[in-house]
């Protein structure tokens, strides 16, 4: 008998399951419940087997034809048509879900690797684990990221859509290279934010704004010690917040930052200024007997980055100037010690920027010398920008005890 979809669809549930077949073992199965299943019934190595094709009317009958067909070419060949079938199942249940990849990524890439790798597990247990955790890594698609992106970007979080759209694609990225999937989801999909250029410069009245606003802002007190160390030292947010004590020689003047926490893994050396190492008294009082310049109050680590540009986002209306960010303040120092006359490449090396090209491989001095100069004199320049006083006349930046 030929199936047709009308013949499939006049087919009524019995007591019992019942079977009818086309030929060839391509056959329909019929449930008490109504319903239908195209099955293969065949045999291998002298032993009857069964392959299930698919339900009806999910599976169509032409598709069913074709798995059918395809089946009996495998079996010609001497291939168990079956037997790779449950292969296949067996892999797609042990592929990994969505939720065991983050781990997988967050251990073996983000940790050894990022220094904000606390970011990274924020944004996918925020937006990514939530929504797709159980689902298969390999059943991703790409108009799954486009949905996800679309739901971010209708809260008005513009900066998050684009932040998750990298870290996600670093993670399927790395998901490729360990052969946990084939391609990426994330393929081809364009920021969903237009990136703004970051080159907010603070002038000296905002920097004014900013230091003494500081004292009557809403945040926690070592987050304000840390912008105004950042301030200082033109250093980056996240290697000010994980700064340790034994990393710094209040006696001698240096901050020694080891390469592990250190962006472009360098040990890095910062001179300190006098006017730095008042703050850090007024650190070290706050901070009493912990290893961290900045600790958390909740945790035994040390406050995280994100927490200084979330006190400072929430804090705008306190200083009453445009929108800018913490590491608006590192490049803003950066920019006014050029103004004083400091060159670009002192300058770049209390930033801590990798310089290419041969000659930065055989270059070898320290520029501590020079650094110590020009951070002396940022300090001076900062007191008296934040006093509005002559240089000669200015009061420490540090408050009185």
């Amino acid at each position: 008998m030929k199936f047709s979809d009308r013949y499939i669809q006049s087919l009524k549930p019995k007591e019992q399951r019942y079977e009818v077949l086309e030929g060839l073992g391509f056959s329909v199965r019929v449930t008490p419940t109504g319903s239908k299943t195209f099955f293969m019934a065949y045999q291998f190595e002298g032993r009857n087997r069964r392959l299930t094709l698919g339900s009806y009317p999910e599976m169509k009958l032409t598709e069913a034809r074709k798995k059918h067909a395809d089946a009996r070419q495998m079996l010609a060949k001497g291939v168990d048509p079956g037997a790779l079938e449950q292969d296949a199942k067996r892999e797609a249940h042990a592929a990994p879900t969505i939720a065991q990849l983050v781990t997988e990524y967050l251990e073996k890439w983000a940790k050894p690797r990022k220094r904000a790798w606390r970011e990274d597990e924020r944004v996918l247990n925020r937006d990514v684990v939530p929504r797709w955790g159980r689902r298969k890594a390999h059943a991703i698609t790409r108009r799954d990221v486009i949905a996800l992106l679309d739901e971010i970007m209708e809260r008005d979080a513009p900066i998050m859509a684009n932040k998750t759209l990298a870290i996600i694609r670093k993670m399927f990225n790395f998901a490729i290279g360990r052969s946990i999937l084939e391609t990426s989801p994330c393929l081809a999909i364009p920021a969903p934010a237009p990136t703004a250029q970051r080159d907010r410069v603070l002038s000296e009245e905002e920097i004014r704004t900013v230091w003494n606003g500081l004292d009557h802002a809403n945040m926690d007190e070592g987050t304000k010690l840390a912008v105004k160390f950042q301030i200082l030292t033109a250093q980056r947010k996240g290697e000010v917040v994980a700064a340790k004590w034994d990393e710094v020689d209040c006696v001698n003047g240096w901050w020694t930052m080891p390469l592990v926490k250190v962006k472009n893994k360098l040990t890095h050396r910062v001179p300190l200024s006098k006017e730095a190492l008042a703050l850090l008294e007024e650190i070290k009082a706050l901070a009493g007997d912990s290893q961290w310049l900045f600790p958390s109050g909740q945790t035994a680590n040390h406050i995280i980055a994100t927490s200084v540009d979330h006190a400072v986002r929430k804090n705008l209306p306190v200083f009453g100037i445009d929108r800018f960010t913490p590491h608006d303040l590192r490049r803003s120092a950066a920019t006014h010690m050029t103004s004083m006359g400091i060159s670009r490449l002192t300058v770049g090396k209390i930033l801590n920027h990798a310089e290419p090209g041969v000659t930065a491989v055989y270059d070898r001095h320290s520029y501590d010398a020079e650094k110590r100069i020009a951070l002396d004199a940022w300090g001076r320049k900062l007191e008296t920008i934040v006093t509005g006083q002559p240089e000669s006349n200015v009061l420490p930046l540090h408050r009185a005890s």
